[in-house]
């Protein structure tokens, strides 16, 4: 696995449900899936096997609780981040994830959107530690948890034909690169052709989300590019 790509491994009890975070997983840029795990016994396995950087861990499993999971893989050696992915509602559930170190708690059913937005933030957090001194300044250290609970500006209601975690993965793309982008690179990103693309940055500047910028070379028409507006 490269530095660029983070490998997860996908932990739920309902292949169905497994295969659908896979697919929406695969779809966001630098993370990539290594494993899939249906009980306790088989993610503690993989874990340890695949060595992943992140598991989006189920709380109920047929042979065990998911975040029990969790207090063994903290006795691993450089053990991954794990967002929790459940039905459990309970405080007492949410405590324990909390206590246990895990990067953020999805209640399910969730809007996909917002595991696209808790990996993208996750994976951005991840590039700033890697380019932080030994010693950071307390500014620094408050960035970084601030990092996590940011809340971006809120999406617009898609317009008809457009779909909203694929309108999410765009603008993430748009958000997460530095400069600016084409419409061409976002869908080498995401997966989609590139009229796709061009047709959602097209409407994600028109809701004020993004900024166009021309770029003249030497001859013929500009370059439509895209970055995020501040």
């Amino acid at each position: 696995m490269s530095e660029d790509v983070l490998g997860v491994v996908i932990v739920d009890d309902d292949f169905r449900v497994a295969d659908i975070h896979g697919a929406l997983v695969q779809r966001v840029p630098g993370y990539q899936v290594v494993g899939k795990a249906h009980t306790a016994a088989q993610a503690v396995d993989q874990v340890r096997t695949l060595r992943p950087d992140l598991v989006l861990m189920d709380v109920y499993l047929p042979d065990g609780n998911g975040l029990d999971v969790l207090r063994t893989l903290l006795d691993e050696p450089d053990p991954p981040a794990v967002i929790v992915i459940t039905a459990a509602r309970e405080i007492a559930s949410v405590r324990a994830a909390m206590q246990l170190g895990a990067v953020h708690y999805l209640v399910k059913p969730f809007d996909f959107s917002l595991l696209i937005e808790r990996l993208t933030a996750y994976r951005q957090l991840r590039h700033r530690l890697a380019g932080l001194p030994g010693e950071p300044a307390q500014s620094e250290v408050d960035e970084l948890f601030g990092m996590l609970r940011a809340t971006p500006s809120p999406m617009p209601r898609p317009a008809k034909g457009h779909s909203a975690p694929t309108l999410e993965l765009v603008r993430n793309v748009v958000r997460s690169t530095t400069g600016d982008v084409s419409a061409a690179e976002v869908a080498g990103e995401v997966g989609i052709s590139r009229a796709t693309a061009q047709r959602y940055l097209n409407y994600l500047e028109q809701q004020g989300l993004v900024q166009l910028r021309l770029k003249y070379g030497a001859a013929g028409r500009p370059e439509h590019r895209y970055h995020p507006r501040a």
